[in-house]
């Protein structure tokens, strides 16, 4: 059976002779190595860090107080234990001393059994610690991976949910990734932080999830809608709004506001609520112009896909009216990163 190694006991004091009970007292259970000084004891617990300290407070050159105060305030040292001692008995010394983060105070003359009690129960609380450190932070780890798992399963579900409402209305799976992709370009660029562009993103594939309560026969009508067909067709966003608005998960409640509000217009003739202008959320302003880009580009049970001039030359027109200016803007600007992306989920018939 492999033994052990022995802890490892670094004894700062200047006197010969206390050096020498201490090293008498502990050799025995103890790997022990020595320094008169404060600078000396720094340098050796640099270079070799030790499981326990036993320090002298009135020292040559720096004091143990400050030694103790430059141990605590490295990240590194920090947590090695400092047990003081000291020939200063009073109350004040001793506060002093606890305060700047030793765990024990010893007064001299030294008594080997209490020395030896005191040196075994620090180290022993030590080994206790960081046994429980590394405990916690297996459990966070294995807690962030779960977070991970629960968090792709939510956006696995939620693409999935998208998809089957554009399914219904002879869409592709590709539409809802590329409105997905738009939307991210758009909120990183509007000025949004990676990690809300992402929501964004992972949310916006439920845009139309309120198309699964409209009929077949409104939804792939090959022709345009009647008035009362129309009227059918545009409850599909607060069906998608009702379905969604009770949940708390932030992408599900960012896929309820982008539901309600993605056929808003900037010039309030949009619906259902005939917002209008900054009281449309950015969400629904964003996944507005994504959506109407790539469905104007794409062939659809109605119509061809338009020609990209067309298209252009619409946004240019609607630049305040139907769209947030600032999003119009955008898409100019990144015209190249929408086109890539474009061609990167090209459907595939």
């Amino acid at each position: 059976m492999t033994e052990l190694p022995k802890p490892n006991v670094l004894v700062v004091d200047d006197t010969e002779t206390n050096i020498d009970i201490v090293l008498e007292t502990l050799e025995e259970d103890y790997e022990l190595s020595v320094a008169t000084n404060g600078e000396e004891a720094l340098e050796i617990v640099e270079s070799d860090p030790p499981d326990i300290i036993l320090l002298d407070i009135m020292m040559p050159g720096i004091d143990g107080y400050e030694v103790c105060t430059r141990l605590k305030a490295d990240k590194k040292t920090k947590k090695i234990p400092v047990i003081f001692l000291t020939a200063k008995s009073e109350v004040a010394d001793e506060m002093k001393g606890l305060k700047l983060g030793a765990v024990d105070y010893i007064t001299k003359p030294l008594s080997p059994p209490i020395l030896q009690a005191r040196v075994k129960t620090q180290l022993a609380l030590y080994d206790q610690n960081r046994a429980l450190e590394h405990q916690v932070l297996e459990r966070t780890v294995e807690i962030r991976s779960l977070n991970k798992e629960i968090e792709d399963t939510q956006k696995e579900v939620v693409f999935t949910m998208g998809a089957i409402g554009e399914t219904r209305s002879k869409e592709t799976g590709n539409h809802v990734k590329r409105v997905a992709e738009y939307s991210r370009v758009f909120a990183l660029q509007y000025g949004m932080d990676a990690e809300e562009a992402e929501l964004i993103k992972m949310a916006s594939p439920m845009h139309d999830i309120g198309k699964v309560g409209i009929p077949d026969s409104i939804l792939n009508k090959p022709a345009r809608f009647t008035p009362e067909e129309f009227e059918k067709m545009q409850a599909h966003a607060q069906l998608g709004y009702d379905m969604l608005k009770h949940s708390t998960r932030p992408i599900l409640k960012a896929a309820s506001t982008l539901a309600y509000e993605h056929h808003e217009k900037w010039n309030g003739k949009g619906y259902p609520r005939g917002l209008k202008g900054e009281d449309i959320h950015l969400y629904g302003r964003i996944t507005a112009i994504a959506d109407v880009f790539d469905a104007l580009g794409s062939d659809r049970c109605y119509k061809k896909a338009w020609p990209d001039e067309k298209i252009f030359s619409l946004f240019k027109e609607e630049k305040g009216e139907q769209f947030d200016p600032k999003l119009v803007d955008i898409f100019f600007d990144c015209l190249d990163e929408f086109l890539k992306i474009r061609a990167e989920y090209k459907d595939v018939h």
